[in-house]
């Protein structure tokens, strides 16, 4: 086995959240089933989860364009709109959500609390869109960090870790449950970094968008974009999530869903202009709000939608997650099922992606 499985469950609860914005959720059920169309696996419907985020931006698209209802026939695509990790995973875990899109840290924790038996990652959706954006009149460089106020969407989740890590990288020394130290982590829920930031009670904030552009679009600079800290630029922000059960059981369906999701990146990478709008009016659809253009657009760019759920650098981010203090030694073996991803690539005739050694046997 690659970890022992040694994760303190006060813990787990501080970090399931990859992102996000609380933790409610809603149903969307206005997906029209086409006339003529048969069900699949015998499934009157899929019941599929994502965030409000654009980096959940292929579960937008894909809900706004009717992809997945497509794929699925007969069989109802059912949506849930959630705001934090949390609520999410304990949706999938109680059996009302099948399939979830969802960050790394989440799906990491959500893994190794059920010591891996109840769910799977099978597809990647996203990577990128997360940035170190300043106030630019105290911090004109990486080094003026030091001793200045940054906020992390919470504690322990995948924008904490990636923030202690970096600090840590520099020199500096913080206490990860405090956020005190050589630079003070402040963590800040996504919807309240902005008055914050334009308040001046913290000078910087490492998040995901589109609150980092939000942030711009009030006078901060992008200081440090962490695609730069990654190889190739590349580094997992979402996933596709499924229960292991329901995997089991529903193959065809499960199926299905990737090969929505893989023709919705296609179609994004193919028009991203008008996926973008699609996103934001999926977006005002579920939040009663768009995103203005100066926000929408620099947001939208930072994001690459891909197939690839990128499985090694999951892998390290909980390396670095363990080397913050913020995680045991997790067991990830099994964490990832990528067989039937890889069976809608190849019949698209794109290649195959890996899942790092970290695949079911």
């Amino acid at each position: 086995m690659r970890r022992a499985l040694a994760v303190p469950a006060a813990l787990l609860l501080l970090t399931l959240a990859a992102c996000g914005y609380g933790s409610q959720a809603k149903d969307d059920d206005s997906a029209k089933v086409a006339a003529g169309a048969k069900r699949i696996d015998g499934l009157d419907s899929v019941r599929i989860g994502y965030f409000g985020n654009l980096t959940h931006g292929t579960a937008l698209v894909g809900n706004k364009k009717g992809l997945f209802q497509k794929a699925l026939g007969a069989t109802e695509a059912k949506y849930a709109v959630f705001n934090a990790g949390p609520s999410e995973i304990e949706a999938l875990n109680s059996g009302s959500l099948d399939i979830g899109f969802i960050g790394p840290s989440p799906a990491v924790n959500g893994y190794t609390k059920s010591g891996g038996r109840n769910l799977r990652i099978i597809g990647g959706s996203a990577s990128g869109g997360v940035k170190l954006v300043v106030n630019p009149d105290k911090v004109t460089s990486l080094k003026d960090v030091e001793g200045k106020r940054i906020a992390t969407p919470q504690l322990g989740n995948t924008q904490d870790v990636a923030f202690l890590h970096w600090a840590a990288e520099q020199g500096w020394k913080v206490d990860a449950q405090s956020g005190k130290g050589d630079v003070t982590v402040v963590r800040s829920d996504n919807k309240v970094t902005p008055d914050a930031f334009r308040a001046g009670s913290v000078d910087g904030a490492w998040v995901p968008e589109p609150t980092a552009s939000k942030l711009v679009a009030q006078g901060g600079r992008v200081l440090l974009d962490e695609a730069s800290l990654w190889p190739d630029g590349k580094f997992v922000i979402t996933n596709i999530i499924v229960r292991q059960e329901f995997l089991e059981q529903h193959p065809k369906a499960v199926e299905a869903v990737l090969k929505a999701s893989v023709e919705t990146n296609q179609w994004i990478n193919a028009h991203p202009d008008e996926a973008k709008t699609a996103a934001n009016e999926q977006l005002e659809a579920d939040s009663g709000k768009a995103l203005p253009a100066e926000v929408l657009d620099p947001a939208w760019k930072s994001i690459e939608f891909t197939d690839d759920p990128l499985a090694a650098t999951l892998d390290a981010q909980a390396e670095h997650a363990v080397k913050a203090g913020l995680l045991e030694q997790p067991d990830l073996d099994g964490v990832y099922d990528l067989t039937l991803l890889n069976e809608v690539l190849k019949a698209a005739g794109e290649p195959a992606v890996d899942d790092a050694g970290l695949g079911a046997k």
